[in-house]
């Protein structure tokens, strides 16, 4: 049965990055009929919130995405505890006693030597008496010890990876303070909740190929691993400065519409063209991890904004019926509203705006030269309400009055009623108008 897991650390706001883990492995576990685990990093006490934990739940809530079952690390230090005294037993686990400082000065002086700053193993030396000595003087951290040779898989994205074991640093698994690292904890879990397939950011590689160690020295098999690309901003630049800008919560705050963050997401970096898709079941069903590159992805989130739109667009009215109720557009209006505008919202805040503007009037505005004519056409236009005929009856009597024709009649017209220069068919909007337009002059 295939088991995926989205692995998040409750430390801030879910980011569009991170999405793309959670997204690959549902769509993966959704694919093959399997279970999605989510699963909190929750391991540091000082940085992992749970008004976090409640955030990153509304967002994958927000887009669609249903987990199987909830996990959460910081009630498993049992089985760490448990895994970590098998493994000291079997001689892979390890105390170290040096400090931050003295692990630096020796990293530094490896560098200046021009070899890899790669821990030296220095604790596996010492005495039991030494050992005893050290602990009575401070504390003591733990590190996994890894067979030496080359780690090998075949990743799912990246292809075959080799990565020579003696060229990282044994990982520590536990600090001095008792919290657990990441890359053991996940081990843990990974082995004892039967993980077969996990997709995750290529900044984690290296991880993974400690993890396999830890794993198989678990007695368990390692899942299939991809490691998709990272994203970059659409000139090629970073993103870790503007990720905060780029919270779920903060698109969502925007006005941005889940189908629209799901469709890009789950083509974005691959080799099948972005397509706006009406369903998370639809998403599921098009997704191929095969599909995804190596290189780096080019991430725009003006690129959302179009999408957006043509997923409001296809809304059916029930589905946009409590937006429309919020903006104060009256029930008996809804179906006619949304069939006049719902190819001219943007965002669904534009239906309050478009409504303010049918319901309150004095948007209109026209430059000085048009003036004149404008006057002419609020004192030819009557009061509301306004039928499916007004607009052609009222341009076609300023036609003839005035001379005037195409653009030079119609858009200071569409200004002055909506305050726009574009927007929908002003013959089918006029008799949603509930008063009468007023003008406002261009400075």
């Amino acid at each position: 049965m295939t088991v995926t897991r989205f692995a998040p650390s409750p430390t801030g706001w879910i980011h569009i990055g991170n999405l793309r883990a959670a997204l690959f492995n549902y769509a993966i576990a959704r694919q093959q009929g399997g279970t999605f685990i989510l699963r909190l990093d929750d391991t540091d006490p000082v940085r992992s919130k749970e008004e976090y934990v409640e955030g990153l739940k509304e967002d994958l809530a927000w887009l669609g995405l249903t987990w199987d079952r909830e996990e959460r690390q910081s009630l498993r230090t049992d089985r760490y505890e448990a895994a970590k005294a098998r493994l000291v037993e079997a001689g892979r686990v390890y105390e170290c006693f040096e400090t931050p400082t003295e692990l630096d000065l020796k990293r530094k002086k490896q560098l200046s030597m021009g070899k890899p700053p790669v821990y030296d193993r220095s604790a596996l030396k010492l005495s039991e008496e030494e050992k005893a000595k050290l602990r009575a003087e401070r504390p003591s951290h733990w590190r996994f010890l890894l067979d030496p040779g080359r780690i090998e898989w075949e990743d799912g994205i990246l292809g075959p990876i080799s990565i020579d074991a003696e060229s990282v640093s044994d990982p520590v698994i536990q600090k001095e303070d008792g919290q657990w690292l990441y890359t053991f904890a996940s081990s843990v879990d990974d082995s004892e909740m039967a993980v077969t397939d996990i997709v995750r950011g290529a900044d984690h590689v290296t991880n993974t190929a400690t993890q396999i160690q830890i794993i198989r020295a678990l007695g368990a098999e390692p899942p299939k691993f991809a490691h998709h690309s990272l994203l970059t901003g659409p000139q090629g630049e970073g993103l870790s400065k503007r990720l905060g800008t780029l919270s779920l919560r903060d698109l969502r705050g925007q006005g941005v519409e889940p189908m629209a963050v799901l469709s890009l997401m789950a083509r974005l970096g691959s080799s099948d063209p972005v397509e706006l898709r009406s369903s998370v079941r639809e998403v599921v069903d098009g997704f191929r991890l095969d599909s995804f590159g190596a290189a780096p992805t080019k991430f725009d989130a003006e690129d959302l904004w179009p999408l957006t739109q043509r997923a409001l667009a296809a809304k059916p009215v029930e589905a946009v019926a409590p937006v429309l109720r919020e903006a104060g557009v009256p029930e008996e209006l809804h179906a006619a509203f949304w069939a006049v505008l719902h190819e001219n919202v943007a965002k669904a805040s534009d239906i309050a705006d478009w409504w303010r503007v049918l319901s309150q009037g004095g948007v209109g505005v026209v430059a000085e030269e048009d003036r004149e004519f404008v006057g002419q056409a609020l004192a030819d236009l009557g009061e509301p309400p306004y039928g499916p005929g007004t607009w052609g009856e009222w341009t076609n009597g300023l036609k003839s009055a005035t001379g005037r024709k195409g653009k030079g009649l119609f858009q200071p017209l569409r200004r002055l009623v909506t305050g726009r220069d574009a927007g929908p068919d002003m013959g089918a909007l006029m008799p949603l108008l509930q008063v009468r337009p007023s003008l406002k002059v261009e400075a």
